[in-house]
């Protein structure tokens, strides 16, 4: 019994090998009649192998067979990356739309730098349109805005070279550089019969994107210039700033602000709307609305009136219509941009990127501002001096001249109080006694032509009596008033 028992393990043991065998040949022949059927059907059966695997790009076969004639066949050795990011320019810009671009790595970088850190360059935000490339708005304090670059300006030629036809971030690579460098700007300009030459400094652009201040009778303005990483915070030490010196009213300027992202506009807007309430509708290409509410957990418990203008774009105009529309918030100034869709960006792994268009953007109670703007509650705008144009320190401007920049010279010497004559444009000896009378009272040179600190100091004197005469923030101010208790 007992070796029976040994055995029985034994004989168990082969009969479990001799399984394992046939087991494992079977599965070798399964494989090699697979492999011969396959082999049959994709020699003989190619009608039902396409049925089963379609060519899901099949329309792309234009585009490779470009590619590869070139690549194969052009009379020069080309840049196969430079031919790729062509090809998807091209695709982007058969949109015909002036939101949607492709960055190779260098643009995507300075997109980025944009966003999230400070850059160089002259400070202007610009988009392209109609093949032309148009100012949204100057930044803040940037050399853009102090050389007079308005909304709305179209940029002709970046240092002698036209910029037509290329997009935004192409002319945004021209157009910025190294701090203390110079770049020369051609300017269209509404009203003006002649182009506007500038020539702008670059400079150190910091994102920084509230300031704020204590104006009369315990009204602050605080002025949001875009909408960053941390515009939000920014806004919220403003605001404990404000308390502290007894805020009684706020003015929240958005004028000239060109916008930025998108979710720092809902949580801005979510400070001044009631918990609940909608901020705002994002309607994507199938109808679809994602309807977005302030998550508020404590409202303002003070007035609050908010300025626009035609430089307020996007993201301010996200702003501004969702305090006005859902939580009653006056809006005073000038109608607004009207940018009213919502990009995305994707970024690849080379470093390069695009953005698209993803959807639109409606008010909370859906109106769709694109093209159209907002229009303000309170309707007032800024002094006619307000607009009048930069002049170059560098262009010397003496008796007998006959120009546009002549003609703002003389306006600008009225408004300073200094008597031109006859506002024509032609440089005169009344003109010239007025350049006299002013380089006298600024303690400069008294050369009787216009240049070099006389234009600058001439061009601080209008600046600083447009903020003296802010109509629009003094109508702020006086809507306040009436809230305060």
């Amino acid at each position: 019994m007992e070796e029976e028992n040994q055995k029985q393990p034994k004989e168990a043991g082969k009969f479990i090998k001799i399984k394992k065998f046939t087991f494992i040949m079977g599965i070798f022949l399964v494989i090699f009649l697979t492999a011969g059927i396959t082999t049959i059907a994709l020699t003989f059966g190619d009608e039902k192998v396409e049925s089963l695997a379609p060519d899901k790009h099949a329309e792309f076969e234009k585009l490779y067979s470009t590619y590869d004639k070139i690549k194969d066949n052009y009379y020069e050795e080309v840049d196969e990356e430079k031919l790729v990011d062509g090809a998807i320019n091209g695709m982007i810009k058969s949109l015909d739309d002036p939101y949607s671009a492709y960055m190779d790595k260098k643009e995507a970088s300075s997109f980025h730098e944009s966003i999230s850190s400070s850059f160089e360059g002259i400070g202007a935000e610009i988009q392209e349109q109609d093949g032309q490339i148009m100012v949204v708005s100057p930044i803040k304090g940037s050399p853009a805005e102090k050389a007079g670059v308005k909304p709305n300006d179209i940029i002709l030629s970046v240092d002698g070279k036209s910029v037509e036809g290329l997009s935004s971030s192409e002319a945004v690579l021209k157009i910025r550089g190294e701090k203390g460098t110079k770049v020369d700007l051609s300017i269209s300009r509404a009203g003006e019969s002649e182009p506007i030459e500038l020539t702008i400094k670059r400079d150190t652009i910091p994102i920084e994107t509230v300031y704020a201040e204590m104006l009369d009778d315990g009204v602050a303005k605080i002025q949001v210039t875009s909408f960053s990483e941390h515009t939000v915070q920014e806004l919220k030490t403003a605001l404990e700033e404000m308390s502290k010196k007894d805020m009684k009213g706020l003015v929240l300027d958005l004028r000239g602000n060109p916008g930025g992202l998108l979710d720092q506009a809902i949580e801005m807007a979510s400070l001044f709307i009631p918990n609940g309430e909608v901020v705002l509708q994002v309607e994507g290409r199938s109808g679809k609305k994602e309807v977005y509410k302030s998550e508020n957990d404590g409202e303002l418990k003070i007035p609050v009136v908010v300025l626009i203008d035609d430089g307020s774009a996007s993201a301010s105009e996200i702003v501004a219509a969702a305090v006005s529309e859902s939580a009653d918030i006056p809006l005073i100034g000038v109608k607004s941009f009207g940018k009213g869709t919502v990009q995305t960006a994707e970024d690849f792994e080379d470093g390069s990127n695009f953005k698209y268009t993803a959807a639109k953007w409606l008010t909370p109670e859906g109106n769709w501002i694109h093209k159209k703007g907002i229009k303000p509650d309170i309707n007032v705008k800024l002094p006619d001096y307000a607009s009048l144009p930069y002049i170059s320190p560098d262009k010397e401007l003496k008796a007998s001249d006959s120009s546009s920049e002549v003609k703002a010279a003389e306006e600008m010497l009225k408004e300073a109080g200094h008597d031109p004559g006859k506002i024509d444009g032609f440089f005169d000896e009344a003109t010239t006694n007025a350049v006299i009378a002013f380089q006298r009272e600024q303690k400069i040179k008294e050369t009787g032509t216009i240049k070099d600190d006389t234009t600058v100091k001439l061009m601080q004197v209008i600046r600083e009596k447009i903020l003296k005469n802010d109509t629009q923030v003094k109508k702020a101010v006086e809507v306040l008033k009436k809230e305060i208790k």
